[in-house]
């Protein structure tokens, strides 16, 4: 799924545990009723973003996760979040963000014991 529009706030990369940190971005659709999309971008990821400033025509490659969680009642509560794996630009982000998506890759590859 894609999600087009116009970069409308950008926040700083929360480190949630030693295993999992996080940022949010919001995009302001262009449609006839815009509406402004929370997603987040996690894990090595955060950093597709750089590239970018609010303001900035972006279409971003998404994907819908969905959770349960069961509260002290016993009462079901279901959460939904955008997550984020690609963001396009213009000419010149798309080159760098191609760039971006590759470098933490090869760093994990280096990274490796075999």
């Amino acid at each position: 799924m894609q999600v087009k529009g116009k970069l409308y706030k950008i926040d700083s990369e929360q480190v949630i545990s030693d295993k999992f940190k996080k940022r949010e971005f919001v995009v302001e659709t262009m449609d006839d009723y815009p509406q402004l999309l929370s997603i987040q971008l996690t894990q090595d990821r955060t950093g597709l973003i750089d590239i970018f400033n609010v303001g900035d025509e972006v279409t971003v490659s998404i994907n819908l996760r969905g959770r349960k969680w069961t509260n002290k009642e016993g009462v079901d509560k279901f959460f939904n979040t955008i997550e984020a794996w690609r963001i396009e630009g213009g000419e010149a982000t798309s080159a760098k963000n191609a760039q971006a998506q590759e470098e933490p890759a090869d760093d994990f590859k280096e990274s490796l014991p075999f």
